[in-house]
């Protein structure tokens, strides 16, 4: 939840709209919708029925807004988006909110073209950039003019990180900053939690070959108590993005130490089953967790928290395993790196498994380098948006906007 803040402008009406709620895009949305409708405003949310379960509170609380369906395609589908514009415009005359913030492109688009339909109501626009566009083929081209409709209509377009700023800026957008997307606040395991998985996971490794623990007496990174496997965790959607195929082409590398470590992977998604036959291909120690709802435990339970993503905004992965102070190797992509500083996270290039394995490698073997790692970890934690503070953004813009001659 957000902290008290600064108070909605009086009357402020405020309509949220995105097509999906994957990642943590549905998290995000949620946690406007209830800071600013506890600071005042009145709020709507609108999507597709999918993303409902994305949107949930935690402990179920209240959202303090309601929720609209509009039936938003997961790609360019004609018939459907000319009914989801008809949609949302119903839904603007209905709500006559004073901004419709959009979020991702094809939201902010469809957005537009409902605005711009005669007859709607005045309302402004704004959009939140949350992805990077693809490299080519045919849905990179539906990208850049997703780009240039959202740029020449939004009254203000936030972005998740700098180059999705410059590619913007590029297309004319008037940017009015970057957006704050924090990692909701989460109570940390206690050593029982953590003691516990790392128990299981000692007992239940998997993967074609079996990943000896220490002998008793050896050294654990960052100063942890002797006993059980290494552990290299990543948390994410199985997806193309996330790179988890790089990790496991990393984990091969691993297999002529003496010590073989664990790999960990939290998540689904729809490469799931590709990934578990790679893992078995490789022939390396990997255990599929599935979704989770204990991260905390896990991210305390990990000697190295891995993020090998080939494009990030500001991953709620990174800004946990921060603020749990655990040693990080992530990729330098997107706004990784504004996270997580120079000293904050062992950052190496994007698509690279070498670089990877190296640098993973570099903190197993070495305890004093991963004690310095998981300090500076909790010193750029300190750091971090808030909720808060990202609400009191959004309602700031909001005011501009509507207070613009």
């Amino acid at each position: 939840m957000t902290g008290p803040g600064t108070r909605a402008p009086a009357g402020l009406r405020v309509s949220y709209l995105l097509a999906a709620s994957a990642g943590g895009t549905g998290r995000h949305v949620a946690m406007l919708a209830g800071g600013c409708a506890a600071r005042g405003a009145t709020v709507h949310v609108y999507g597709p029925a999918t993303a409902r379960a994305g949107l949930s509170q935690p402990g179920g609380a209240p959202p303090g807004w309601d929720f609209s369906v509009v039936d938003i395609a997961d790609g360019p589908r004609p018939a459907r988006d000319l009914a989801a514009v008809a949609r949302v415009r119903r839904l603007l005359a209905r709500d006559t909110p004073s901004v419709l913030h959009a979020h991702g492109l094809r939201a902010g688009a469809l957005a537009a073209l409902a605005l711009a339909v005669p007859g709607t109501p005045q309302t402004m626009l704004a959009v939140t950039v949350h992805n990077a566009p693809p490299d080519a083929g045919p849905a990179a081209a539906v990208y850049a003019g997703l780009e240039l409709i959202v740029a020449r209509r939004a009254d203000a377009v936030l972005t998740v990180s700098g180059d999705l700023a410059a590619r913007m800026r590029r297309r004319g957008a008037r940017l009015a900053g970057r957006a704050l997307v924090p990692a909701p606040a989460a109570p940390a395991a206690s050593p029982a939690e953590i003691a516990a998985l790392r128990r299981e996971f000692a007992g239940r490794e998997s993967g074609s070959r079996e990943s000896p623990g220490r002998e008793s007496g050896s050294r654990e990174p960052g100063g942890r108590e002797p006993g059980g496997p290494e552990i290299v965790l990543g948390v994410g959607r199985l997806a193309t993005q996330k790179g988890f195929g790089i990790l496991i082409q990393a984990a091969e590398r691993w297999q002529r130490r003496s010590v073989v470590p664990l790999v960990i992977i939290a998540g689904d998604g729809p490469l799931d089953a590709e990934l578990r036959h790679q893992a078995r291909t490789a022939g390396v120690a990997i255990r599929f967790l599935g979704p989770r709802r204990d991260v905390p435990a896990l991210l305390g339970a990990a000697d190295v928290v891995v993020v090998p993503s080939t494009w990030e905004g500001q991953p709620l992965i990174v800004q946990e395993a921060l603020r749990a102070g655990r040693p990080l190797v992530a990729t330098r992509v997107g706004g990784v790196a504004d996270l997580t500083g120079g000293d904050g996270a062992a950052l190496v290039p994007p698509g690279d498994p070498v670089a990877l394995a190296t640098a993973v490698t570099r903190i197993l073997d070495d305890p004093e380098a991963a004690a310095r790692l998981a300090a500076a970890a909790r010193a750029r934690a300190v750091l971090l948006p808030t909720e808060t503070a990202a609400v009191d953004q959004v309602l700031g813009v909001y005011e501009a906007m509507t207070t613009r001659p």
